[in-house]
């Protein structure tokens, strides 16, 4: 086994682009009467005498599925695992690819690599899921707890546990569940071993015309050996992945935008039309070095002494270059309304025509970040008479700088003599069928300029010729732990533990902004665009000037710092201290004639919560620079308290059959953002009432009860069915609802606008819902069916979720959602795995299917902001081919190949409903080949 399993289970146990995959009832029940008739067969085998036993070296796939069974099957809690299937190989290229295999487990793919990341649990987001590494909790990137997986290479890991229920002893738990990263053990491997391997990549991005695909490298070493009698152990791991993206072609269509009092015919009559759209290339490119050492000590069974260092480093560079800007109407105060002309009008739509005044922004945005993550821990276990004592000291940190650049060329502001462009095929909803073109052509640099196009910022008094944004966040968890536990004959308590955790956490959020004016120059000011090189605007196939940003401050631009309430809105601080005290008795005994183990206890959690931020009046903030916008430093905070009692608890009901019930009080602390101090208002001319929002430093954590039931069949360590169900009570929710609130303690006597009152925005704790599910899953090898199917096998799961929780649309940063109210967000209603593989005699070979129904995701907006977003039910399948030498001169050689997203499935956003697509992004397929050595 490539992890450490704990001392209580070693001592309890010694056509393709067309194709859709879903789950039928026949086909569900047909797997279940499959796995059904294996019982017996697999029961009534004959007992092998001494004569007939041989010697089998499982390895692979099947190593690593049998390892996770065993670690499924021996828990106490309600778990699913992952395990290497070698050295430095699971599963998957990335953790949130596995771990998003498991029964009742769904992931978001990233927007700009298609590959999956943010990882929902039982229709919850990663906020509500608590992420370690050895037991440890991690800190984060983000403005949520959420970890961010890319930072975790998987050739540094042996195995992840996802904790589905919780016990008193697990620190840094979520309410959803728990994903615990483990590293390997160099003393529970028989001896030294090393391996490398190396992978090209191959992608094919570039699905449209004029696009280029991408390729990259992926290398990795891996070394694990004892020394002095083994009781030593040292293992060192180092991987590096560099990757140039392939080209992706992405539309959105500005939530369908059809505005039907801007444009006029040439009669003077207002028509319907297509409002604008922006259109990109994006390409981007990454590299990421990851190292870990661990160091065990373990002089005799009543002392053992583990170090271990885990350090990630990343870089990455995402170009955008396109086209956007107003068709019908007005996108800025230099782009005055359209005249169509030479239409073709049905109903008062314009599905063709040409259309005047169109003042075309070439956009080449980057944006860049470098992000590192190091995690140090040391950990002791000894004895102390009948006590086991366990001490543990660690500390996470992570840090991220991000640079921003939005640049726009095109037509100066003072230039009136403007574009014009051409639709046609338009049917009302078919945004990104439609055929564009221009007049102006924007891949000429004599005719277009970097220069403030549309006067975003406010016009000739606040040129803005482009922006630029730097934030930076940086994260850090100092924790201690200690523990003392003990076999006891308390009842049904065989065994007691008690424990304390302390953590002491500080995030910090800070950015600097301001716009971009071309140096030396006035409002109007113009420059060539920098280079030769062009590119196509996305889907539109149109073709524009192309550059990187990158050096251009100080020589092409001048930055002017912007400072207003919403950028200071984004810098923060937020300090916690958490005292966690536990004590849990783990159980053993019989009832009703039935065997049964689990654990009970109660864990308290006491934190200290405080945040300080910006604070920008209303009465002295004049305009958006320092000089005119003075700031104040507020403070605020408050203690929180927590009692969550836990009980697991699973009988052995004969034929190798456990029933599990779990119970807990459950909790996830609140979002660092939501807990800062700031707010922030202004006058909303609109409604005419000041409007504000911020976060609230007071906020008590999410909580919920919590009920789970699972039915688990093993065939011994090589396969299993389960049927698991769970139920969840969310007793308090954080809610973001505007409510009514008088602004004139912020306001002093400056109340010329009238009455003071105004809506504040902040998160609040109130009462939402419940959620409820049913999870399927069948992992069994065909040799259980019949000895000739040797090598097969298939694992297939399936989840049911449902929410009663409906959240008000106005409280949340959410994207053209056009609804009122939204659903959980990162719930899918279903969600599906299936694999199926073969491995025998050396081959190893693999296809894979998941698939998710419509949700509520999370992006981020071009403000560096969280931002919700439907997104569309999708497919995506793998297929994985392998080759191991195990014999002659080639003995530990291993050829690998996979394809990725085989059927190009594409990520799109939707409004309100699933026709009315906002965004579509062609990710196509990756290919990755390779070699590995293991000696």
């Amino acid at each position: 086994m490539l992890e450490e399993t704990s001392l209580k289970s070693q001592k309890r146990s010694a056509p393709a682009q067309q194709m859709q995959f879903v789950v039928r009832p026949l086909a569900s029940a047909c797997l279940l009467a499959i796995a059904a008739s294996a019982m017996p067969a697999f029961a009534q085998q004959t007992p092998a005498t001494p004569q007939q036993v041989e010697t089998t070296v499982v390895t692979g796939i099947r190593k690593g599925i049998e390892d996770a069974i065993s670690l499924k099957k021996n828990a106490d809690n309600i778990v699913e695992a992952i395990s290497a299937e070698d050295i430095g190989k699971l599963p998957d290229t990335t953790v949130a690819e596995s771990i998003s295999r498991l029964p009742g487990v769904s992931a978001q793919r990233d927007k700009s690599t298609g590959k999956a990341q943010a990882v929902s649990v039982r229709g919850l987001s990663q906020d509500f899921t608590g992420g370690l590494l050895n037991g440890r909790e991690q800190a984060s990137t983000g403005d949520s707890r959420g970890v961010n997986l890319d930072q975790y290479p998987a050739e540094l890991l042996g195995g992840v546990l996802l904790y589905k229920t919780p016990d008193a002893s697990l620190i840094g738990q979520g309410l959803a569940g728990t994903i615990d990263n483990r590293t390997v053990r160099p003393l529970n491997f028989a001896g030294r071993t090393a391996s490398a391997s190396y992978r090209r990549v191959s992608t094919s991005h570039g699905a449209g015309e004029g696009t280029s695909t991408g390729d990259g490298d992926r290398i990795s070493l891996t070394y694990i050996d004892q020394f002095a009698d083994r009781t030593i152990g040292l293992a060192l791991g180092f991987t590096r992945l560099e990757e140039k993206g392939g080209q992706q072609q992405k539309f959105n269509n500005w939530g369908g935008w059809t505005p039907d009092d801007q444009a006029k015919d040439p009669a003077g009559k207002f028509v319907k039309a297509i409002g604008g759209f922006t259109s990109d290339t994006e390409q981007l490119n990454q590299k990421r070095d990851g190292a870990l050492a661990v160091l065990q000590f373990k002089p005799s069974k009543n002392f053992e002494l583990t170090a271990d260092i885990f350090f990630s480093r990343g870089e990455t560079s995402l170009k955008k270059t396109g086209l956007e800007g107003a068709i019908a109407g007005s996108a800025g105060p230099y782009d005055p309304n359209a005249v169509v002309t030479n239409a073709t009008i049905t109903n008062g739509l314009v599905s063709t025509g040409t259309f005047s005044n169109y003042r075309g922004v070439v956009r080449n945005h980057l944006e860049a970040g470098n992000d590192d993550l190091l995690s140090i821990g040391v950990n002791g276990k000894f004895r102390l008479g009948e006590w086991l004592a366990n001490a543990d000291l660690s500390q996470s940190k992570v840090t991220r700088d991000s640079v921003r650049y939005e640049t726009t060329a095109g037509l100066a502001g003072n230039v009136t003599t403007l574009d014009s462009i051409t639709y046609s095929g338009f049917n009302g909803s078919n945004n990104t069928s439609v055929v564009y073109k221009t007049g102006l052509n924007y891949a000429d640099r004599n005719a277009v300029k970097l220069t403030d196009v549309n006067g975003w910022s406010g016009g000739p008094d606040s040129p803005q010729a482009g922006y630029l944004a730097a934030p930076k966040v940086e994260d850090t968890i100092n924790s201690v732990r200690f523990s003392l536990g003990r076999d006891v004959a308390f009842g049904p308590i065989s065994r007691a533990e008690f424990g304390v955790n302390l953590a002491d956490r500080e995030k910090n959020r800070s950015t600097e902004e301001g716009r971009l004016i071309i140096k030396g120059q006035g409002p109007y000011g113009t420059v060539t665009v920098p280079g030769t090189e062009t590119a196509i605007a996305g889907i539109t196939g149109i073709p524009i000037v192309s550059f990187d940003p990158r050096g251009t401050l100080g020589t092409i631009y001048e930055q002017v710092q912007k400072v207003d309430t919403e950028i200071f809105n984004k810098s923060w601080s937020v300090n916690e201290k958490m005292t966690t005290l536990y004590v849990k008795g783990d159980l053993d005994g019989s009832l009703g004639g039935y065997t049964y183990r689990g654990n009970v206890g109660i864990q308290y959690v006491g934190a200290k919560q405080e945040s300080s931020a910006f604070n920008v009046s209303a009465t002295t903030c004049t305009g958006n620079t320092v000089a005119t916008c003075p700031t104040s430093l507020i403070s605020g905070g408050k203690s929180v308290t927590d009692f969550l009692p836990s009980l697991n608890i699973g009988f052995d009901i004969g034929a190798d059959q456990i029933v599990r019930l779990a119970l807990a009080q459950t909790m996830s602390r609140p979002n660092m953002a939501d807990l800062r101090s700031s707010t922030t208002f202004s006058f909303d001319q609109t409604k005419g009432v000041y409007a504000g929002s911020g976060g609230n430093p007071n906020l008590d954590p999410f909580r919920a009860k919590a009920f789970d039931i699972s039915y688990e069949k093993y065939f011994g360590k090589k396969g299993y069915i389960s049927v698991a169900g769970f139920y969840k009570d969310l007793d308090s929710y954080i809610l973001k609802v505007g409510r009514p609130f008088d602004f004139k303690a912020n306001l002093g006597n400056a109340t010329a606008l009238g009455s003071t009152l105004g809506i504040l925005t902040v998160p609040f704790n109130g009462s939402a819902g419940t959620i409820r599910g049913v999870e399927f899953a069948i992992n069994v090898p065909f040799s259980l069916f019949h000895r000739s199917l040797d090598g097969f096998g298939v694992l297939f799961n399936h989840s049911d979720t449902s929410s009663s929780i409906s959240l008000a649309s106005a409280g949340f940063n959410v994207n053209d959602v056009g609804v009122d109210n939204i659903p959980l967000p990162g719930l899918s209603k279903r969600v599906s795995n299936l694999r199926v593989y073969y491995e025998n005699y050396g081959f190893q070979f693999a296809v894979a299917a998941r698939q998710r129904s419509n949700f509520l995701g999370e992006i981020s907006d071009f403000q560096d902001n969280r931002q919700l977003s439907f997104v569309k039910a999708e497919t995506t399948v793998d297929v994985q081919a392998a080759y191991d030498f195990s014999a002659g001169m080639l003995k530990g050689l291993g050829i690998y190949a996979q394809g990725s997203n085989l059927t190009n499935q594409k990520f799109q956003r939707y409004n309100s409903t699933p026709d009315k697509i906002i965004e579509t992004i062609t990710y196509g397929k990756t290919f990755t080949a390779g070699l590995s050595y293991k000696f």
